[in-house]
């Protein structure tokens, strides 16, 4: 169903659980200890404000320079036959994006904190960024629906290796080589065609057993993901925190929409409920996180940062952000030549052929939305969801097998 479309709640009809649907009877609810499992679901957009771009934003830029290079399209750098043939596309990315460089958000924090209150049954998660961790949200409280850069393993042996290898290889711009078979190494990020993991499906029926659930950042237009909000009960109150409404969240009786930036949003809600104090010192906590990387590595929240946090870069986030993509696209140009005969090789690898029979662990497979070709505009969107993206979505494919996410029939 994705980013179903449907009709916001009468505001006559009275609210089941909540005794109103705003931020004060939300954070009534909360302080009441009523609420005391909450699945938090996220997306890019509580990253962005840290400096990490945004592949579906235009304003970034780094989406369009993505498409105009070499690449028999934009979303090859994520599609896992073309890692087999050129990986050197994705280390180049994964040399910009590599977790360390960038600190976690004040919206990062306040995840952290409905942890540290005993709040928090699971965190479901569409960034690879691994911010979560880096904001002190522990491992077993985090689901990486389409992985992330925590772990890596050899694609042909699957044997783990070591995290000091990979980011030393990263840091020199070079391919790291399984140390048992030589096969190529690659972070547990899930790639076009790939199975999601585990985890995922083994914890995603647990909105069903929380009593809020909060949305923050994202489009909710990648399935399976998107299907999450749904399998909340019926009475279950649900907010999102985002910069427009998506999916289906605002036509129940207990849905509160807080439409905006994140970071804001989290902190309305926290000094509603009394923690603002608390969240602003679980951030400035974060405050050494990418100091190593550069001077000027973007950290924060907008709106200034609390007492004792550094007050950020000198420069504009659009200048940062410019110097980023600048520096991506001139390493890729450098780091990436194909022929016109490697490109229509890996084209038709990678193009998805019907088959008889349809496997019934397809739906379980990430799969782009459309397969474009180099002088069109992929979609990343699997990776980085931008929330703000007004850009319309890629035209679909005329087959079914061709779908940018899983099937998901059953939809709760």
């Amino acid at each position: 169903m994705g980013n179903e479309e449907s009709s916001p709640i009468d505001e006559s009809v009275p609210p089941q659980t909540l005794s109103s649907r705003t931020l004060e009877s939300l954070a009534e609810y909360i302080k009441s200890g009523k609420a005391s499992k909450i699945v938090v679901m996220t997306g890019a957009g509580i990253s962005t404000s840290a400096g990490i771009p945004d592949f579906r934003s235009p304003e970034t830029g780094l989406y369009a320079n993505l498409a105009r290079l070499n690449l028999p399209y934009a979303e090859a750098v994520f599609d896992i036959s073309f890692f087999k043939q050129n990986p050197e596309p994705f280390y180049t990315l994964a040399h910009e994006l590599y977790p360390g460089k960038y600190r976690p958000t004040i919206t990062h924090s306040f995840i952290r904190l409905l942890h540290d209150k005993g709040l928090l049954l699971k965190l479901f998660t569409q960034n690879i960024d691994c911010l979560e961790r880096e904001a002190g949200v522990p491992d077993d409280k985090i689901v990486e629906a389409h992985g992330s850069f925590a772990r890596q393993s050899c694609i042909e042996c699957k044997h783990p290796y070591p995290e000091d290898d990979i980011k030393r290889h990263i840091a020199a711009k070079e391919i790291p080589r399984c140390h048992e078979c030589q096969g190529l190494v690659k972070p547990e990020i899930v790639f076009f065609g790939e199975q999601l993991p585990h985890a995922f499906f083994e914890n995603r029926m647990l909105p069903a057993q929380s009593d809020l659930c909060i949305v923050l950042g994202t489009s909710l237009t990648v399935q399976p993901f998107a299907s999450l909000p749904g399998a909340t009960r019926g009475h279950t109150p649900r907010v999102l925190i985002n910069k427009e409404r998506v999916g289906d969240l605002g036509n129940r009786t207990d849905d509160v929409l807080l439409l905006g930036d994140c970071d804001d949003g989290v902190k309305k809600l926290a000094e509603a409920c009394g923690w603002l104090q608390e969240l602003e010192k679980l951030w400035a906590e974060t405050a050494g996180v990418g100091k190593d990387e550069a001077e000027s590595a973007p950290g924060g929240a907008p709106g200034g940062a609390p007492d004792g946090a550094p007050v950020g870069p000198a420069k504009s986030k659009d200048e940062v952000l410019e110097d980023e993509i600048e520096k991506l696209t001139k390493e890729v140009d450098e780091t990436l030549t194909l022929s016109k005969w490697h490109e229509e090789k890996v084209r038709g690898e990678i193009m998805p052929k019907p088959a008889d029979g349809a496997d019934a662990a397809a739906s379980d497979v990430l799969r782009p939305h459309s397969q474009p070709h180099a002088d069109e505009k992929g979609n990343l969107g699997h990776v980085f969801v931008s929330e703000a993206s007004k850009e319309a979505p890629p035209p679909p494919p005329p087959s079914s097998s061709a779908e940018q996410t899983p099937k998901e029939k059953d939809e709760s």
